[in-house]
């Protein structure tokens, strides 16, 4: 069996942050990365620079100016269908099959500040991507190995968020959406590998605001970035190699969100 490590990173711009990938590729060694917020059309991804890093395989689902997303692996990737999760067109999946795993990469829209559909549009269109989600993979083959990564803009459990209290009516973390979340695990037949390798019990995050003042000394944090495996692959995973790089969130302009990364045997 050979070891398949997958990096999943929301890099809000992926041609402003070029770099900072180039760094994470070069001191962890990901065989898949997956990105969230690339920021570009598909001609516009600095395709050359990933193929100088190892990752000459790509596939990408970009968009003028905003969202979009991409898979860069040392790996071939074959094509595979994709989910239609978002109602209004925009990139925010795209999926491949790599070493015979099928990986979706995901983008769920962050639903604006109101978590109250009827006066706030963008949060409804989070519920609905969600319920598109729930929806795919309770109709999915649960044998076929499956890997789905990505910003999915929600912090789902108590100590995925800084103040479980302080945050119940605060967009990511409502009981809505968190609900949500685990109806779409239920369905899937899915497992959150960030809470198979660390307890729910610890604390456990993926971003820092932009706009705290000092996000080291507060460390206000939530895991918004997820890696989840269904019950037939999960069992290739390694929960050693679960790793949250936060050291990636004191690098140089960098994004608000760090990379995360899982292996599996296959």
């Amino acid at each position: 069996m050979t070891r398949l490590s997958v990096a999943t990173w929301n890099i809000n711009s992926v041609r402003l942050r070029a770099g900072l990938v180039k760094r994470f590729v070069e001191e962890h060694r990901p065989d898949v990365v997956c990105l969230q917020e690339i920021k570009c059309r598909d001609g516009e991804f600095p395709s050359a620079i990933f193929a100088e890093m190892g990752l000459p395989h790509l596939h990408i689902r970009g968009q003028k100016g905003w969202h979009g997303v991409a898979i860069a692996s040392r790996l071939p990737l074959e094509s595979v269908e994709e989910p239609n999760f978002c109602r209004h067109g925009e990139a925010r999946v795209a999926a491949v099959r790599v070493a015979g795993v099928t990986i979706h990469n995901l983008y769920v829209p962050a639903g604006g500040d109101e978590p109250d559909t009827a006066i706030n549009p963008k949060f409804d269109h989070k519920l609905s991507f969600l319920d598109r989600m729930e929806a795919h993979y309770r109709a999915r083959n649960a044998a076929d190995p499956l890997v789905v990564v990505g910003d999915l803009n929600v912090a789902p459990g108590e100590h995925d968020v800084w103040g479980h209290k302080q945050l119940l009516n605060v967009v990511s973390h409502t009981p809505v959406e968190t609900e949500a979340l685990g109806r779409i695990i239920a369905a899937g037949d899915l497992v959150d590998l960030g809470r198979v390798a660390v307890p729910a019990s610890e604390k456990l995050f993926s971003w820092w605001s932009y706009r705290s003042p000092d996000w080291t000394k507060n460390d206000r944090g939530r895991r918004l970035d997820h890696i989840w495996a269904n019950r037939a692959f999960a069992p290739c995973f390694v929960p050693e190699t679960f790793v949250i790089h936060k050291s990636a969130r004191a690098w140089e302009k960098p994004s608000d969100h760090v990379p995360v990364v899982a292996a599996f045997e296959v």
